[in-house]
């Protein structure tokens, strides 16, 4: 299906399958490993908003060894949960991932812990790419990998384990249009800060590429390309509806370049990493409301009306004779700046398609009812 959608053979790299549902543990597991015992027995430090924070909880606590994870005062209660239930002391700490890196920083050195950075740090770097080294063995006749980019840890190690091999097949990278750190600092040929930006992609939003990251995919990476956030709310609603996945925006952010032709790849063996699946519910609630929307599977209209017995029951009855599915309305005669005599209802409807809308529109308009889409 999705190749049929891209143009290209796609495989999908599932890293939302892990056990804490991300990538990011296997570059935790792998900076942990290396710790000598010393480290071990005092403990290891994170900051995170998310999927690095249970990654380093996960395996830390598996093997004993305390881990303090400090997390914005914004994070998502489902995630501070999860992190806790992984067996981490849970610090709530800044308005920001900056802010709560500071303290993670600070607390590092009062109480003599091991900071394992999310994604500037070369073990950690390395424990990504074990992701390389796999689809090097399970689709051999790879030609291309795409990859989301937020620090540069992720699409570093994957980049850097795959072209040391087979320089030949390309590595793409995909950011979000609203925090191009890792595009700003290639360009500049340095890292650059970014201005700050919300993003449905929050586990790639990172606003400040890493010192150490940046000559690796400067190295290897071949091109590296924008999605907006309708274009990763719509992929999201692909990998949910077509390939019964669920995935979060940063994990949905490499399908999205292809499904919008951002690439320069065609006809391609490629390697599509959805890299992680923890997306708030009512985050995921209100994505799938606007896909529908986009894919014109839903509309809501405001219609103007007489306001006289029977006017609702003649336009209901011209709605379901295009077979519209009314789920919602919501009627108004003190606002919209509506004249005296007159009413305007919002009907929100589930449709079939973009044409099934068009043709209820022009019905409505034909029969002298005046509309607006509201969007």
């Amino acid at each position: 299906m999705l190749s049929g959608l891209t143009g290209q053979q796609v495989y999908l790299k599932l890293e939302n399958l892990q056990m804490t549902g991300s990538f990011k543990e296997r570059g935790a597991l792998n900076r942990i490993a290396t710790l000598t015992p010393e480290q071990a027995v005092r403990g290891v430090v994170a900051a995170s908003a998310g999927n690095h924070a249970q990654g380093v909880a996960y395996h830390a606590t598996k093997r004993g060894i305390r881990a303090l994870i400090v997390m914005p005062l914004a994070t998502p209660l489902v995630k501070v949960t999860a992190t806790r239930g992984f067996g981490a002391d849970v610090v709530l700490h800044g308005a920001n991932y900056d802010e709560a890196c500071e303290e993670a920083t600070r607390l590092c050195a009062a109480e003599g812990m091991t900071f394992i950075h999310p994604f500037d740090d070369a073990v950690v770097m390395a424990g990504q790419g074990t992701i390389g080294l796999e689809l090097l063995e399970q689709v051999p006749r790879l030609e291309a990998v795409v990859v989301p980019i937020g620090g540069g840890g992720l699409i570093g190690g994957i980049a850097c384990a795959i072209k040391e091999s087979r320089p030949e097949i390309r590595v793409i990278g995909v950011q979000t249009s609203r925090l191009p750190s890792m595009l700003a600092a290639r360009s500049a040929g340095h890292p650059v800060t970014v201005e700050p930006a919300t993003t449905i992609a929050d586990g790639i939003a990172v606003r400040r590429a890493g010192d150490v990251t940046l000559p690796v995919v400067e190295r290897y990476v071949d091109e590296i390309v924008t999605v907006d956030e309708d274009e990763i709310a719509s992929a999201i609603l692909v990998l949910l509806e077509r390939e019964k996945t669920l995935a979060e925006g940063a994990g949905a952010a490499a399908l999205a370049a292809l499904l919008q032709k951002k690439t320069s790849l065609d006809g391609a063996h490629t390697a599509v990493m959805v890299c992680g699946g923890n997306i708030d519910v009512t985050l995921l609630s209100r994505i799938i409301e606007r896909g529908l929307v986009q894919d014109g599977r839903m509309i809501r209209l405001r219609i103007h009306l007489l306001d006289k017995p029977g006017a609702l029951a003649e336009l209901t009855l011209l709605i379901a004779k295009y077979r519209a599915n009314i789920v919602d309305t919501l009627y108004n005669r003190a606002y919209y700046g509506v004249n005296l005599g007159d009413t305007t209802i919002d009907i929100t409807m589930e449709t079939r398609g973009r044409e099934q809308v068009e043709e209820l529109l022009a019905a409505l308009t034909a029969e002298g009812y005046k509309h607006d889409r509201v969007l």
